[in-house]
């Protein structure tokens, strides 16, 4: 059975200095807010290349932190808007909806399954404050004209970068291109932990010292809560994990970008539509390699008869999930499209050769 995703396989890479960290961190007798989580947060500030990095329980949380803290700074309120699109995994709006305030759905580029940029515009309103982009599937979507869009409207711009740590656009990391990133750890991802985990960065100090002091029931000082915050920490021991795996993440997302690159030069079947590499290829990472077929369950079956995992990321859109009835009536037919016909092929930094041509050539005969 060649795996969708052997974490296994991926954590056992470094068995052994994983470990020592492990058993330090255990040591240590500090669990909480230690030297673990200060060391992560410095090294993952410095890779991404901004100046405040804050580890928090998950990735949810992140964006949750986000908007929470600019509510509490003022920039937001209750009942104001955020567009996000409307091709994303549902955490990107339950962060929005969580705060009170509005999502409003814009629908992707089918050939990038990212926000397109150019519909944004015509969903800005007087209520609009920020604009919600998702780095999907491991590729960025940033321009100029999005900035620019940004500036005109005095919108914030939030990453969703639960997926493309590591991608670079004009060569400044994804998690630095807007005002502030949400990262999720959770264990599949480029980066993953042994359990949640999440981060937010962002070059903005009062941001930062707020988003900080929210995470950890609105305190400053212990004993001494100036806001109403949650308990969003990251734990030393994921820290420790995370600090350890960060070494290795440029090299992984490469062996990533190696098996995109066989995937797209040898799958050659007319059913299959593949997905399209940007022109620089430093702005994708390959979290998933996601293809698109009429037939899914067809091929799935096809797949998993001959002894190959994948799986579907996402069969449901938002807006026709149970959790937002009052969305029910909408129309996104790119979204609803991309939904129904996508399928993530295996990819990571462990599969061997022969996995990967038994990946291209197991499709190659579906008829």
């Amino acid at each position: 059975m060649i795996k969708f995703l052997d974490l296994q396989k991926i954590n056992l890479l470094h068995q052994q200095e994983i470990e020592a960290r492990l058993l330090k961190t255990f040591r240590s007798g500090w669990y909480l807010l230690g030297d673990e989580v200060k060391q992560f947060e410095k090294n993952l500030g410095e890779y991404i290349g901004c100046r405040h990095a804050i580890g928090v329980a998950n990735g949810l949380d992140a964006l949750r932190l986000i908007l929470k803290a600019y509510i509490e700074l003022g920039v937001m309120q209750e009942g104001d808007e955020v567009i996000v699109p409307a091709n994303t995994y549902i955490a990107s709006l339950l962060a929005i909806t969580d705060n009170r305030l509005v999502p409003v759905l814009v629908e992707p580029d089918i050939n990038t399954y990212n926000i397109d940029i150019a519909k944004i515009e015509a969903a800005i309103t007087t209520k609009t404050k920020a604009v919600m982009i998702v780095h999907l599937y491991g590729r960025i979507v940033f321009s100029t004209a999005l900035k620019a869009l940004a500036q005109k409207h005095n919108l914030k711009i939030i990453e969703d970068n639960a997926q493309a740590i590591g991608a670079e656009w004009n060569g400044i990391k994804s998690g630095n291109l807007g005002d502030a990133a949400g990262f999720s750890f959770y264990p599949g991802k480029n980066l993953g932990a042994l359990g949640d985990a999440g981060a937010v960065t962002t070059n903005d100090d009062t941001l930062a010292k707020t988003i900080r002091a929210l995470a950890n029931y609105g305190s400053e000082e212990k004993y001494i809560n100036k806001l109403q915050g949650l308990n969003s920490r990251l734990d030393e021991i994921q820290a420790a994990v995370l600090d350890e795996k960060l070494k290795y993440l440029d090299k992984e997302n490469e062996r990533r970008k190696q098996v995109a690159k066989y995937y797209l030069e040898n799958i050659n079947n007319p059913e299959i539509i593949l997905p399209k590499q940007p022109e620089n290829q430093k702005e994708h990472v390959w979290h998933l390699f996601v293809i698109r077929t009429k037939e899914r369950e067809r091929l799935q079956q096809h797949l998993k008869d001959n002894g190959i995992q994948t799986l579907i990321h996402y069969p449901i859109p938002p807006h026709k999930q149970e959790a937002y009835p009052q969305m029910h009536h909408l129309s996104f037919p790119i979204t609803e499209q991309i939904h129904n016909e996508v399928l993530s092929l295996p990819i990571s930094p462990v599969m061997t050769e022969e996995e990967i041509k038994k990946v291209v050539e197991t499709i190659n005969n579906y008829k």
